[in-house]
C-alpha cells in the first residue's frame, strides 16, 4: 500500500535474502491489470461488506497444484492472486492489490500478528510528500488499512483490507497486499497467527 513508501527499500535488504522455495504449478489465471497510480484516501467509507462478487478477482476454489501443506498462504504478486492452500490440487483464490513496480518482492515469512480495523500511522516520508495526511488515524470504515491486516514477520509489510475496492487487481502499493474488505475478513478467520506465507513473483513458477 501507498503507506510504506519508506520500508519498500527494506524489503529487498532483508526479504530477497529468504529461505529458497520450492518450484511450484498452478492452474490457468488471469492476466495482471495494469498498474495504478492513487493515493489512499483517509476518510473514504467502505463497509465490511464491500466484496469483490464476480470476475475473475472473486473469491473462488480453484485448481492449485503445490507441494505446500494445506494452510499455507502464497502470494503470486505477477498474477494479482493470493492461494490459500486446501490440499487434493485445491485452493481457495482470493485477488490482491500488489506493490507497483520497484515495491514488489518475493520471499517467505509468518503471519506474525492479526488485528481488527487497524489503526494507521503514516511514516514521516509519506507525511513530507504529503503533509495534509492525519498523523493517526484509528481503525474503523474509513481508515485505508481497511477491516483487518496480517502482520507478517518482523516486517512493515501486511496483508489488509482496503477502503478502495477498486485497486484489487493493480499494482498501486508499496509493499503490502490488499484485499476487499469482506475477503480480508473471510481470509482473517482462515489463517492464525504462525501461518507460513509464501510470496512469489514471476509469470510462471
Amino acid at each position: 500500500m501507498d503507506l510504506w513508501r519508506a520500508c519498500a527499500a527494506a524489503a529487498g535488504l532483508t526479504l530477497m535474502a529468504s529461505l529458497p522455495i520450492p518450484a511450484m504449478a498452478q492452474g490457468s489465471s488471469a492476466p495482471p491489470a495494469l498498474d495504478m497510480q492513487v493515493d489512499d484516501e483517509p476518510g473514504r467509507i467502505s463497509t465490511e461488506e464491500a466484496v469483490i462478487s464476480e470476475g475473475p478477482y472473486a473469491r473462488q476454489v480453484v485448481f492449485f497444484r503445490s507441494n505446500e501443506p494445506p494452510g499455507t498462504l502464497v502470494i503470486h504478486t505477477s498474477e494479482r492472486f493470493a492461494y490459500l492452500v486446501q490440499g487434493n490440487n485445491r485452493a481457495l483464490r482470493y485477488g490482491i492489490g500488489v506493490g507497483r513496480e520497484g515495491f514488489q518482492w518475493s520471499g517467505l515469512v509468518r503471519v506474525s500478528r492479526k488485528a481488527e480495523w487497524p489503526d494507521w500511522r503514516p511514516p514521516p516520508e509519506m507525511l513530507a510528500r504529503q503533509p495534509y495526511l492525519p498523523r493517526f488515524m484509528a481503525g474503523g470504515p474509513g481508515n485505508p488499512m481497511g477491516a483487518r491486516a496480517l502482520y507478517l514477520g518482523s516486517t512493515v509489510f501486511r496483508i489488509h483490507g482496503t477502503n478502495q475496492p477498486e485497486t484489487i487487481g493493480h499494482a498501486i502499493s508499496s509493499g503490502c497486499f490488499r484485499l476487499a474488505n469482506g475477503d480480508i475478513i473471510d481470509l482473517y478467520e482462515r489463517v492464525p497467527v504462525g501461518t507460513k506465507v509464501v510470496v512469489r513473483h514471476g509469470a510462471s513458477l
